[in-house]
């Protein structure tokens, strides 16, 4: 390139950053580039550290260290100086330079927040971006702000921790653990360095990611290409994904957008309080009804973790199966199929229940999202649900049911039975819904008894087998045990009960689940055409169905042996709690550590109440902590834990 043509592309370049200059300042932007030591002023820096030599991304590099080449360049970092200046001068020869040889002095700049300021070689960068590199060297050093509460410095302490791992800058993430996750899809061990292979494989897949998501309209969402990336490699492996042709990946792409809508929100699940109204059909529908596109008949799937005879949670569920066979005779046909187990046969059994003609496919275990994920994609004309809470899946749905309100009315049972004031409660793991739970009962027993305190226990820390014993051993006789029957647990240790002398249990109140209601809810709104929407709710985020007492899914079964007046007690709770009347969360409520929850002139949303993560001052004990869970209980957190997304990385695991 001789200098003339050298010229000629200064004068482009100028341009581009003359047009960048006028359509920043007619939206109100700053027209030039951002300096970091004005970024940094109210910043409180906890160090610098020196990187030495890095590759950094081109699109990266978004400013300058100071403020004095400001007006020299554009936000875009093309030129503006006149073509008479000494700059234009330094940028043609630079410009002759990259063609005939190559750019190959590192810049030096400053890397703060995942973003690159140059120091020294403005115009290096300023050439290498006008003719498209995609990269250059530089000698930085990195600026790390202090630690807060900011989710955005959270989520740079994470990218922090696995850089030295990755050393790439390119793939980052909005969600907490998303670091860990990736390192769990691609068969590593959290702290197991990538190998130059490595590195290249996943590149080239979040290259090509890259553009089929903002050929999606991906720059007009908050959620970054490694989101996606991520998103994908939950439902395809790394090797099916590198094998697609671009269009065949756009068309993955388009069958996972309701869930790259709904994770773009800030509160990615939407919580449904009741089922849906039937759809009413509209006048073509009267004149011609057999133009309908609610379906006449169903098949509907059960896919189960384990079996009826080893499980009672299974057990129940197979009791609400047969309702929909009764109910819907000639109308639905329903199959079972047992003994999925995550990451071996889950997938084959919800494939094999799509396969013989299942058109809805409810599969009974948070441990089974996944396979539910991954078919809900490959056959978006199945409707898939998961029993489980507060999953950002919007291909498919997920249901439980609330169980606080339930609790509430054996909470009042308990606190007018016991005889002093000291009740014991048997809670398993710390997941969503679970405080509101304990807090439920514990307001409950406070309604009967003003002084009474709940003495809380969890089945989740190690050494928890005797939890009988430690109650009575304080003296405690009534207590909220377990919510179902344990396997080989020879007494009544479930529900609430109370402990009479010489150790035999008299029950009092059972939490029931209504499941054959529930599913009958569900297939009734589908067969009526009340089922919104394919995939995800009205506003586009994932649905959670978390139906109660007035959808007659969640019932208390009380003892006959409960005096008069306490089942009268129940009874008037339990008609208030159905009819809407009685809220148990509609009262003054102080929490643990003194700060006040709700002051008693409303009510509490129901995301609120699934996102408990607070116990009142009516309960002795605390929410535990990834740490203190045996391990066996560490799984489950990471599915359902009400803190799952704040796990120390090195913790973090797949969902």
């Amino acid at each position: 390139m001789n200098r003339s043509e050298a010229i000629v592309e200064y004068q482009k370049a100028q341009k581009l950053g003359q047009r960048d200059y006028r359509e920043k300042m007619l939206t109100g932007q700053s027209p030039f580039l951002p300096v970091l030591d004005d970024i940094l002023q109210n910043v409180p820096v906890e160090n610098q550290i020196p990187l030495g030599l890095v590759d950094i991304p081109l699109d990266l590099l978004v400013g300058t260290k100071t403020a004095g080449r400001t007006a020299a360049f554009a936000s875009n970092f093309m030129p503006l100086l006149d073509m008479k200046s000494e700059f234009s001068a330094k940028w043609i020869s630079l410009c002759m330079a990259h063609v005939e040889e190559g750019i190959r002095d590192p810049i030096r700049c400053f890397e703060y927040m995942g973003r690159f300021y140059v120091q020294e070689g403005n115009k290096r960068v300023s050439v290498l971006k006008y003719f498209g590199a995609s990269s250059i060297t530089g000698n930085v050093t990195r600026v790390v702000p202090q630690y807060s509460d900011d989710p955005t410095v959270q989520q740079y302490y994470e990218f922090m921790h696995y850089y030295p791992i990755t050393k790439t800058y390119l793939i980052t993430f909005t969600k907490p653990g998303s670091y860990a996750r990736l390192q769990k899809i691609l068969g590593k061990e959290p702290e197991e360095p990538w190998s130059d292979d490595d590195r290249a494989e996943v590149l080239s897949l979040y290259n090509w990611v890259g553009k089929a998501y903002l050929a999606h309209g991906g720059d007009k969402l908050q959620l970054t290409t490694g989101d996606v990336l991520l998103l994908l490699l939950r439902v395809y492996t790394k090797e099916e994904l590198a094998s697609l042709s671009p269009n065949e990946l756009s068309e993955k792409l388009d069958a996972l957008w309701d869930d790259v809508l709904a994770l773009d929100k800030a509160d990615p699940v939407q919580v449904s309080g009741k089922p849906a109204e039937p759809k009413q059909a509209g006048l073509l529908g009267r004149i011609l009804p057999g133009k309908r596109t609610a379906p006449s008949h169903l098949k509907v799937a059960f896919v189960h973790e384990r079996t009826p005879s080893t499980s009672s949670w299974t057990s129940q569920h197979e009791f609400g199966r047969s309702q929909l066979d009764m109910v819907f005779d000639g109308q639905v046909k329903t199959t079972a199929y047992f003994n999925a187990i995550a990451g071996e046969n889950a997938d084959a059994l919800v494939e094999q229940a799509i396969a013989d003609g299942a058109d809805v496919v409810f599969t009974t275990s948070p441990k089974l999202v996944g396979a539910s994920l991954r078919a809900a994609v490959k056959h978006p004309q199945v409707r898939i649900l998961n029993c489980s809470m507060e999953m950002p899946y919007a291909s498919i749905r997920t249901y439980y049911t609330r169980v606080y309100e339930a609790k509430f009315i054996t909470g009042a049972i308990a606190g007018a039975m016991a005889a002093g004031d000291r009740i014991g409660y048997v809670a398993d793991y710390p997941s969503f819904g679970v405080p509101a739970n304990i807090n439920a009962f514990a307001l409950g027993a406070r309604m009967a008894n003003p002084r009474v305190h709940i003495d809380l226990q969890w089945t989740c820390l190690p050494d928890q087998e005797d939890l009988l014993h430690t109650f009575t051993q304080k003296g405690i006789t009534v207590i909220s045990g377990r919510d179902a029957p344990m396997p080989n647990r020879p007494q009544r240790e479930f529900g609430t009960f109370l402990v009479r002398q010489g150790g035999v249990l008299q029950d009092l109140a059972t939490p029931f689940w209504h499941w054959g209601q529930f599913y009958e809810n569900v297939i009734r709104t589908v067969l009526n055409g009340g089922w919104v929407r394919d995939k995800s709710g009205t506003d586009g985020r994932a649905v959670n169905y978390w139906w109660g007492m007035n959808s007659g899914v969640m019932d208390v079964l009380l003892s006959r042996e409960l005096p008069p007046d306490v089942t009268h007690l129940a009874q008037i709770l339990r008609s208030g709690v159905t009819s809407g009347m009685i809220d148990p969360f509609h009262c003054r409520i102080t929490a643990q550590d003194g700060s006040v929850k709700n002051s008693g002139r409303h009510g509490l949303e129901l995301e609120q109440i699934a996102h408990m993560d607070w116990l009142c001052d009516a309960v002795d004990g605390h929410i535990p902590e990834y740490d203190e869970l045996a391990e066996v209980s560490k799984p489950m957190y990471r599915m359902q834990g009400i803190h799952r997304d704040l796990l120390p990385v090195e913790k973090e695991a797949e969902l």
